[in-house]
């Protein structure tokens, strides 16, 4: 048993993978984060050939003739669509092998914590189907938690907020286990959507989702700043249907935004309000760590923290926090073993 193990770590690229709806991040075995690509899909429709992934594909969105289909095959963290998704995540796992002779490689992948066993059976035959020998799920919160250097296996409340793309994962987490857990469907593609929708109605412009990301990346905000920021943003003119732009500043961003930054400081404060005093100790002590692409939102912290006046901290590198923590459980399987959830 252990000649077969030295033979697998020697002939084979084990990945971990934090699978997201907006990006998808693959972490080698002893490499780090080697893959940092948006989770789009570029496919013919006459032959279902794939023809581009990640950045390549996103910037074909909205801009291809009727025969090619450009497609985000995440929705809300989970499979969309299974056929793009195994595509796309057989392409990562080939770009990620380096080693002439290669066995099929063990994989780990962050899911939200809300996922159904049907999306876990999905998640699971999409990674075989894309060729790895072996998958391995771990939830994102605890991911993200072990990521950011969080004491995971003590005694201890520790508190994580993983803002995604899809969803949002609150997380109260103690000796390598989620004391409490709640996913909601409210994340950074509710606030590009959200942004969307304001342009339509304040401004009669139609703008795509890629530019209502654009919007919130440059001016989003959820706490007032302290000089006021603007940007050019462009689109099609709803009344004269021909392409039009308006200059947009922060104040509008915040206030498109409120909505789905106010369902996630609910869900936070939930989890407080639904813990033992004893967590709560330490979480009002220790604070609440912010992790996931959309924690970067400027003033966050600050405004979660006027919210429940406990210190609220983002993570070194928010982005990559679950596929660290995806590759810290591979890499030391013997003592995260225990957080799998299959």
């Amino acid at each position: 048993m252990r000649w077969n193990s030295f033979l697998y770590k020697m002939f084979s690229s084990d990945l971990a993978m934090d699978l997201g709806t907006a990006n998808t991040l693959v972490h080698a075995r002893g490499r780090g984060i080697i893959l940092n690509e948006p989770s789009v899909v570029s496919i013919s429709k006459e032959t279902g050939q794939l023809l581009a992934v990640g950045a390549t594909a996103k910037a074909m969105y909205g801009k291809t003739p009727d025969r090619i289909n450009v497609i985000r095959p995440m929705k809300d963290g989970v499979i969309a669509d299974f056929d793009s998704t195994r595509l796309m995540i057989e392409y990562f796992i080939r770009t990620s092998q380096i080693k002439r002779i290669s066995l099929k490689p063990k994989i780990v992948i962050g899911v939200p914590s809300g996922i159904t066993q049907v999306e876990k059976r999905a998640v699971i035959d999409a990674a075989l189907g894309a060729g790895v020998r072996e998958v391995n799920l771990v939830e994102e919160p605890m991911a993200a938690a072990v990521g950011t250097g969080m004491p995971v296996g003590e005694s201890c409340g520790n508190l994580i907020v993983d803002i995604g793309g899809g969803t949002t994962e609150v997380a109260i987490i103690s000796m390598y286990a989620t004391a409490y857990v709640e996913s909601i469907r409210v994340a950074g593609d509710e606030m590009d959507e959200a942004i969307v929708r304001y342009m339509r109605q304040k401004h009669n412009l139609d703008i795509g989702i890629f530019e209502g990301e654009r919007v919130k990346m440059n001016i989003g905000s959820a706490y007032p700043l302290e000089g006021r920021i603007k940007m050019k943003v462009f689109g099609r003119d709803i009344v004269s249907g021909i392409p039009g732009s308006v200059v947009f500043n922060d104040e509008e961003a915040r206030e498109a935004m409120e909505e789905p930054v106010n369902a996630i400081f609910a869900a936070v404060r939930k989890a407080i309000e639904n813990t033992t005093p004893e967590f709560a100790m330490d979480i009002s002590s220790r604070g609440i760590v912010l992790a996931g692409g959309g924690s970067l939102i400027k003033g966050l912290g600050k405004a979660l923290t006027r919210d429940l006046q406990i210190p609220v901290y983002r993570s070194k590198d928010p982005l990559t926090s679950v596929a660290r923590g995806a590759g810290v459980v591979l890499e030391n399987w013997d003592t995260y073993k225990r957080v799998a959830i299959n």
